[in-house]
């Protein structure tokens, strides 16, 4: 029905900037939300951020702090992360994801739809 594809990652020092891409192809769709998950290897996915699609309200997880921001363009139907100040603990594969109705942002099981992830690594 959907595919989402992330781009953007790669290796970048600390304190570094990056932007992440996510772009949804396919059926046309009318999400609610889309949202940028990571994961650490052995660790479990956490929530980054999220996004209304209609209205552009944004929702951070407690470590963003202010370095994180997420944005979308509508017209090519893709949602970004700009990601500054970057820390060596912010490595992880970054995905993106949509859901259809309200709910709790942070949680990944009222997103049904995935990508596949793109790599984020913060060195030293």
């Amino acid at each position: 029905q959907v595919q989402l594809v992330e781009s953007g990652g790669g290796l970048v020092q600390a304190g570094g900037s990056l932007r992440l891409s996510c772009a949804a192809s396919g059926r046309t769709i009318s999400s609610y939300a889309m949202g940028w998950f990571r994961q650490a290897p052995g660790k479990e996915r956490e929530f980054v951020a999220a996004i209304r699609w209609s209205t552009g309200g944004t929702y951070y997880g407690d470590f963003v702090k202010g370095r994180f921001t997420i944005s979308r363009d509508n017209a090519k139907n893709t949602v970004y992360l700009q990601m500054t100040n970057l820390k060596p603990e912010d490595t992880a594969v970054y995905y993106c994801a949509v859901r259809y109705k309200s709910g709790i942002y942070s949680s990944i099981y009222e997103y049904p739809y995935w990508g596949q992830g793109t790599q984020v690594t913060v060195s030293s």
